[in-house]
């Protein structure tokens, strides 16, 4: 008898599919700032996304959600504050926002899309 191991399947390969709930789970929001809004001159958009997605799945969202060619991603984590609420310490949750680049000639026009 010959043994094969076999690889578990949860394990997923970084060109996997993404189900249209995933994608929806990874890109939280646009980002619509002054700054965000200068980027999107140059072809970049600001999401915010999930803390635990990776730049493969974020292409992979942004491809399949919006239908445009994704470039470049770029992230960025902000991490909490520590504030004073009623006297006592709180603290902010972290957010993290990931800068996608897409192809020449594409855009996103977050007032039409989804």
């Amino acid at each position: 008898m010959s043994e094969t191991s076999a690889a578990p399947a949860t394990t997923k390969k970084p060109g996997a599919k993404l189900s249209r709930e995933a994608m929806y789970l990874i890109i939280r929001a646009p980002v619509i700032t002054e700054k965000a809004t200068l980027l999107s001159e140059k072809n970049q958009y600001v999401l915010r996304v999930s803390l635990d997605a990776t730049k493969p799945q974020i292409k992979a969202a942004v491809e399949g959600l919006f239908g445009v060619n994704v470039v470049a991603v770029n992230t960025i984590v902000r991490k909490g504050k520590t504030k004073r609420v009623k006297g006592r310490p709180g603290r902010r949750s972290d957010v993290k926002n990931a800068i996608v680049r897409l192809a020449k000639d594409q855009a996103i026009d977050f007032t039409t899309s989804l």
